[in-house]
C-alpha cells in the first residue's frame, strides 16, 4: 500500500509540473501574439519626416488628421497641371463600344480645376454622355470643395481594422454621408498611418445618378508625387439595369507642381494624444 500511495504521489507531482509548463508556454505564446499585432498596427515612418505611431488613435484622431493634412495641402499646393487618359467601354448584349480621351488639366484655387481635350477616338456618344459629362461634374465639385470634402460635416466614420501594403501602414475606415449628394460616397478607404491622407477607395455614389444605373462601384488610389498625395487611378463599374455594364477607367500622369507655399513642407500629426 505505502509503495502505491508513494507512486501515485510521483504521477501527480509528474502530472502539476507538466501543466505548469504548459501554462508557461501558453502565456509566453500570448503575449508573442500580441506583440505581433501591435508591431503590425505600427506605420512606417512618413517621407516628410513624421513620427512612428506607438498607439492605434481613436476614430476622432484619424478624422482630425486626415482634415489637417487635407487643410496643409490644400494651403501648400497652390497649383498644378497634368495629363490623364480616360477609357470607357460599354459592354451590352448585342455588342460592345468604347471611346478614349486625353485630357489635359489645370489647377488653382481660384478657379478650381478646367480641362482641355488633347484628343479622342472612338465612339462619338460615349465621348459626349460620358466622358465629357464626367469632367463637367468634376469641375462643378472642384469649385465647391467643402460640400464634397471627406470630413466629418459630410460624414460618418467607423475605423474597421488596419492594413499594409508597399511598406506603408494604413487605417481601413467605412464613410457613410451625412446626406445624399451625387458627389458624395459610401463604403470603405484607407488613410495612411503616417501622414493621414488617403491612399485608397473602395465606394459607391451615394445618390443614385440615374434610374437606368443600378449600381456602380469605384475604386481608388492616390500615390505621393513630389511630395504631394495626387489620385493616380481611378475605375468604375456601373452596372446598368436594362443590360449590360460600363467600365471607365481614368489614369493620372505627368503632374507638374506649377505653384506652392515652401513654408509649409511636412503634414502635421493630429492633436490630443
Amino acid at each position: 500500500m505505502a509503495v502505491v500511495l508513494h507512486d501515485r504521489r510521483k504521477l501527480l507531482r509528474s502530472s502539476c509540473r507538466r501543466l505548469a509548463g504548459q501554462f508557461s508556454i501558453s502565456r509566453v505564446a500570448g503575449i508573442f501574439s500580441a506583440v505581433v499585432i501591435l508591431s503590425l498596427a505600427k506605420p512606417t515612418c512618413s517621407q516628410s519626416g513624421g513620427a512612428v505611431e506607438t498607439s492605434i488613435p481613436n476614430i476622432a484622431q484619424i478624422v482630425e488628421g486626415m482634415e489637417r493634412h487635407d487643410q496643409l495641402q490644400g494651403s501648400t499646393l497652390q497649383s498644378y497641371e497634368g495629363t490623364r487618359h480616360y477609357s470607357v467601354v460599354y459592354r451590352g448584349f448585342t455588342r460592345t463600344i468604347a471611346a478614349d480621351m486625353d485630357v489635359a488639366v489645370n489647377y488653382t484655387p481660384a478657379s478650381g480645376k478646367t480641362f482641355r481635350i488633347i484628343s479622342k477616338e472612338g465612339s462619338n456618344m460615349l465621348c459626349e454622355k460620358v466622358l465629357k459629362r464626367a469632367l463637367d461634374s468634376e469641375r462643378e465639385a472642384s469649385l465647391n470643395r467643402s460640400a464634397t470634402a471627406l470630413n466629418s460635416a459630410n460624414y460618418r466614420f467607423q475605423l474597421v481594422g488596419i492594413d499594409r501594403s508597399d511598406d506603408r501602414s494604413a487605417y481601413i475606415l467605412s464613410v457613410e454621408p451625412i446626406s445624399p449628394n451625387q458627389f458624395l460616397y459610401r463604403g470603405t478607404i484607407w488613410v495612411d498611418m503616417a501622414e493621414f491622407a488617403v491612399t485608397k477607395m473602395e465606394v459607391q455614389p451615394a445618390k443614385n445618378p440615374s434610374f437606368w444605373i443600378s449600381r456602380t462601384q469605384i475604386h481608388h488610389s492616390n500615390e505621393i508625387t513630389n511630395g504631394f498625395w495626387m489620385p493616380k487611378q481611378n475605375r468604375s463599374e456601373t452596372k446598368v439595369r436594362i443590360g449590360g455594364i460600363a467600365i471607365m477607367t481614368i489614369n493620372y500622369q505627368a503632374y507638374r507642381i506649377t505653384a506652392q507655399h515652401d513654408s509649409l513642407t511636412s503634414l502635421l500629426q493630429p492633436q490630443g494624444r
